[in-house]
């Protein structure tokens, strides 16, 4: 296998039905309810500390799904949870997660509001277009950050590789030349889809797993990004698959590494990076990361994926 892959332990993530079951009951209990002993903090106090035994890079957390109707609830919610990775964690230390700055800004500054030493965070995720409001906080709450490669723009066309690393450069020069950040305090996310509806619509287009994974391979071989990291959600591109969603996050991890990805929000209980994955799914992976578009390419993949159902189903 290749080098060690960083995680970041996904398990504290409101969208996850189990955790997600455990913090709205620990909404309900009102006053005390993340410092009083029950049933659902203890179940979220045990996920903390399983992560961290089980070799994570960081805990992550993400309340999103609460701030839908209450926008102001995340950011609360997202103290409360920082503070029990800080007390539970294991000195790992916390990816704060989320799409809205406010709660990405609470969830900092709880992590630095206390007087033991605590190590630098990871906050998910910074955009070319709040970039200039986030990364000014790095001059008082240290941190490293993960780059999600979107464009600001709107359009029916995917973005082309080297639209993806154009973003990437943008992001590392504000954070780098403007802000101060060392080059291996940047993770770059390039974006999972599933592999279950990454078929192009159009002719010469190229899959979206092949996009993910030449970005990867590009920034690697960049003069000034290869020092960056380059991480991924891995649990998405098993979406809507019948069957084997470990073997296939298992495989499509050890592929990826190949083109250089080094971090991953993962389970960390699966050991991804750590055990070998089975063939047969690997070439199923390596079908869609060749995938540019040519009918050739594209017919095998959809012809493994198809021989990959059917058994599924026996």
């Amino acid at each position: 296998m290749a080098e060690k892959l960083i995680q970041v332990g996904e398990s504290i993530h409101a969208s996850i039905p189990a955790p997600g079951k455990a913090m709205r009951q620990l909404i309900d209990l009102g006053q005390g309810a993340y410092e009083n002993s029950s049933e659902p903090l203890d179940y979220i106090i045990s996920l903390i500390e399983s992560q961290a035994e089980d070799g994570a890079d960081y805990i992550a957390v993400n309340v999103d799904s609460f701030g839908e109707s209450d926008p102001g609830l995340a950011g609360k919610l997202m103290k409360e949870y920082v503070r029990l990775v800080r007390k539970f964690g294991k000195g790992v230390p916390a990816c704060i997660d989320s799409s809205d700055d406010e709660v990405l800004i609470a969830g900092l500054k709880e992590w630095y509001g206390t007087e033991q030493q605590v190590k630098q965070p990871l906050l998910n995720s910074i955009k070319t277009y709040n970039a200039d409001r986030l990364l000014p906080l790095k001059k008082d709450y240290d941190y490293a950050f993960i780059g999600l490669l979107v464009s600001e723009e709107k359009s029916a066309e995917p973005p082309s590789v080297r639209q993806l690393v154009n973003i990437a450069e943008r992001i590392f020069e504000k954070a780098v030349d403007g802000y101060g950040f060392k080059p291996d305090e940047i993770f770059f996310d390039s974006t999972v889809f599933p592999l279950a509806i990454d078929m192009p619509m159009e002719p010469d287009t190229p899959g979206y797993t092949y996009r993910a994974f030449q970005t990867i391979k590009t920034i690697k071989s960049h003069p000034r990004l290869k020092q960056c990291h380059c991480s991924l959600g891995i649990s998405n591109c098993a979406r809507d698959l019948p069957a084997r969603r470990i073997g296939i996050c298992r495989a499509y991890v050890a592929k990826a590494m190949e083109y250089g990805l080094d971090a991953a929000i993962v389970n960390v209980n699966h050991k991804y990076g750590q055990k070998e994955p089975d063939p047969k799914l690997l070439e199923l992976i390596d079908a869609y990361a060749q995938m540019d578009g040519s009918a050739e390419k594209m017919t095998r993949a959809m012809a493994l994926m198809g021989q990959f159902c059917q058994q599924s189903k026996k």
